[in-house]
């Protein structure tokens, strides 16, 4: 009998070790910002850059890990397509965040062509539209809003924080002024996160304004062989405002692992 009452208190004590340990574990694990989305945000064609290989100088990465899964060349469309969201996704846990911009490679009209394979529909909508390829497989393309909103709802299921940006200005100028996205893909973007709930950054906005303080002559030096790619020193600009961006919000837990 004292044998028996001997084992179960070595047998409680064991798992009262394991059960204290897993808790450790699962509380000081460091949380993973996620990045997504075209190569605006990463991209390796040096001597252009994303904003998404610079932004980690501002976050104290003792405290959070930064993934930029982003990948030149993909929409919101093409990203899902090419499973690579299903890659974030089978690590995104509790506690993570996602940030996500696009809108350069979406204007296509969607189809199965050289042009309109990364297309989608055009504004927020639940429409779609059903393509038949040469292997004869079918694919529902749907609007920018309904990829967004599943970036958005899948991310909320694992626990983590969405956060949608605005997609950077381009290198064009109309009446001395940098166009802004607000008419398309700019605003589709806040309208998503706004009926979603969550966080938004109007980067496109915030870009563009340090963009018409610069002028357009200083701004084409921060852009590489065309007007969508910038180099590092562009990217060190987007990337300082999508900080900017997130410190205006409200309740974003995020700010909190930024370098003081």
């Amino acid at each position: 009998m004292k044998f028996i009452q001997a084992h179960q208190r070595i047998l409680k004590l064991l798992l009262l070790f394991f059960a204290t340990s897993s808790f450790i574990v699962l509380h000081t694990q460091k949380p993973t910002l996620y990045l997504i989305g075209d190569s605006t945000v990463r991209n390796t064609n040096r001597p252009q850059c994303g904003w998404g290989e610079m932004i980690g100088s501002f976050f104290d990465t003792t405290q959070i890990s930064i993934s930029n899964q982003a990948m030149a060349g993909r929409s919101t469309r093409t990203f899902i397509k090419e499973k690579r969201w299903e890659k974030v996704l089978s690590t995104l846990q509790q506690g993570d965040y996602v940030i996500m911009q696009f809108g350069h490679n979406e204007g296509s009209k969607p189809d199965t062509s050289r042009n309109g394979y990364r297309g989608v529909l055009r504004g927020t909508g639940e429409d779609s539209v059903s393509l038949t390829w040469k292997d004869s497989s079918i694919e529902v393309v749907h609007s920018y809003g309904w990829y967004l909103r599943k970036f958005i709802r899948e991310a909320k299921e694992k626990g983590a924080t969405p956060i949608v940006c605005s997609m950077i200005p381009r290198n064009q100028w109309t009446d001395g002024k940098v166009r802004l996205a607000n008419n398309d893909f700019g605003k589709w973007a806040k309208e998503v996160a706004e009926s979603e709930g969550v966080f938004f950054i109007d980067l496109n906005n915030i870009t563009a304004e340090k963009y018409n303080v610069l002028g357009e002559a200083e701004v084409a030096k921060l852009f590489y062989k065309d007007h969508t790619h910038t180099n590092e020193d562009g990217a060190k600009i987007n990337a300082a405002s999508v900080v900017e961006g997130m410190k205006l919000l409200n309740g974003l837990s995020l700010i909190n692992y930024l370098l003081k």
